[in-house]
């Protein structure tokens, strides 16, 4: 399956206390929780590059199943890591101490932050 296309955030669950854990401040917290997010990612076989817009922030990742690849983390560190792909609809990581799972399933993908004990949720809607 692609991953092909533009997703836009329709819920997410846990955010506040998985951004608390990562250090971030109440401040940026407050700003972020209710920011609609839109992310684009084009597939080229095995080459992604993963671009998510929220608000004037804009995060992008590129790299290639299996092979190591810098990668910024939801605070903004660089990490190297390498992505593996479950299947054919799962993309899985490990960035420092986050474990990213990311599904889709026809028009929805569904991303889970997993840090220690607490899991942040993501569920997003293809609009293109």
């Amino acid at each position: 399956m692609s991953f092909n296309g533009k997703f836009e955030l329709q819920s997410h669950e846990n955010f506040e206390p998985f951004m608390k854990a990562l250090g971030l401040s109440e401040e940026l917290i407050e700003k972020g929780k209710d920011i609609k997010s839109i992310s684009d990612i084009v597939q080229n076989g095995k080459k992604f590059k993963v671009t998510v817009t929220t608000g004037s922030k804009v995060l992008t990742n590129e790299f290639t199943i299996g092979e190591e690849a810098m990668l910024e983390s939801p605070t903004g560190e660089k990490v190297k890591a390498v992505v593996q792909m479950e299947g054919d609809n799962k993309l899985v990581t490990n960035l420092n101490k986050i474990k990213s799972i990311t599904e889709i399933n026809g028009d929805i993908v569904t991303n889970i932050m997993t840090l220690g004990d607490i899991s942040y949720t993501r569920i997003s809607k293809r609009i293109r």
